[in-house]
């Protein structure tokens, strides 16, 4: 455990290198290359995220604050005093001041992030700015078994933030698996606040997917210049392009990397062929509608308690508890 500023103590359950090769070479083994969007968030990347979230096109992070800033006292009153409150893919912790500031005597916040020097540089920020809070920070995939830290003052009841429609980055099963497992991590009597992004005309969404200034390019395929400094691959960014596209049957933005010729890279001393128009799948961002929401929440053992939404009804942030209505 490393130790920051204000004696907070960082929990690392962060995938190493062997875990990061793994995965690489396994999916770029595969016929329909893929590699797992989880490995977007180096330090450069982080900041790349930061900067989309600031784009025109890019409503989402717009609408859901927008939301935040007229809701988040209703929903701290829902999770009520005392709460323990553990946010998945924390970030800049930009959209978690909004609730905290309304929280009554919250007793801790765990952010957890899989960047870590993103994730240190917030928990110093927000331990200096709620200085009554105890911030307990976790470096993990959050997808991976870690354990959540206990705070000093034990909590009345435990409650996750999911914010920023991350659960449609997960297939229709494996949201159920992550939702399920939330349900879990909470406990009877727990609850969930989650940003989940409605569905809408195509052309918005791909707008927001692949902005003309190129900034999520740069993020997506800054996912080749991770892989070229830490497993010693030698791809060329050049040869590389970023593709975003909705899938209307589906339900989904689809991600992906192409290769613009025929070519073979290097990782690791591994040489993997990419044909001339060849993709690497990095993202699906499932996008919803209420029945489906509904439904998915009632397999994991959960309940949507109430729904806040922008007016031209873009987007959403759902409360949820654990059992059944």
């Amino acid at each position: 455990m490393k130790q920051t500023a204000r004696a907070i103590r960082l929990r690392d359950y962060a995938p190493g290198t062997e875990r990061f090769l793994e995965d690489v070479l396994s999916g770029l083994r595969r016929p329909r290359k893929r590699i797992p969007c989880k490995y977007f968030y180096d330090e450069r990347g982080s900041r790349l995220f930061e900067r989309i979230c600031d784009l025109d096109k890019y409503y989402l992070t717009r609408t859901e604050l927008a939301i935040m800033d007229r809701h988040a006292g209703e929903m701290a009153a829902a999770l009520g005093p005392g709460v323990l409150l553990i946010e998945y893919g924390s970030g800049s912790g930009r959209k978690t001041r909004l609730l905290l500031d309304h929280l009554e005597a919250p007793a801790g916040y765990v952010p957890i992030d899989i960047s870590s020097e993103a994730l240190e540089a917030s928990a110093r920020r927000l331990a200096a700015e709620y200085p009554s809070l105890e911030v307990l920070p976790v470096c993990a995939d959050y997808t991976a078994p870690f354990r959540i830290p206990r705070p000093a003052r034990p909590p009345t009841r435990r409650a996750v933030y999911f914010p920023g429609s991350t659960i449609g980055n997960f297939s229709p099963a494996g949201a159920r698996r992550f939702l399920s497992h939330i349900a879990r991590v909470v406990g009877p009597g727990g609850g969930l606040i989650v940003g989940m992004d409605l569905r809408k005309d195509p052309a918005v969404l791909e707008a927001a997917y692949d902005d003309a200034a190129g900034v999520t390019a740069a993020f997506n395929l800054n996912l080749l210049t991770r892989i070229n400094r830490e497993l010693g691959g030698n791809l060329r960014m050049e040869r590389f392009r970023h593709m975003a596209r909705y899938n209307t049957r589906q339900g989904r933005i689809e991600i992906h990397i192409v290769s613009r010729v025929e070519q073979t890279v290097t990782i690791a001393g591994e040489r993997i062929h990419f044909r001339a128009g060849e993709k690497i799948h990095t993202e699906y961002s499932y996008k919803f509608d209420p029945a489906q929401v509904r439904e998915l929440a009632a397999r994991a053992g959960l309940t949507v308690r109430k729904v806040w939404t922008d007016p031209k009804k873009y987007f959403s942030v759902q409360y949820l508890t654990v059992g059944r209505a």
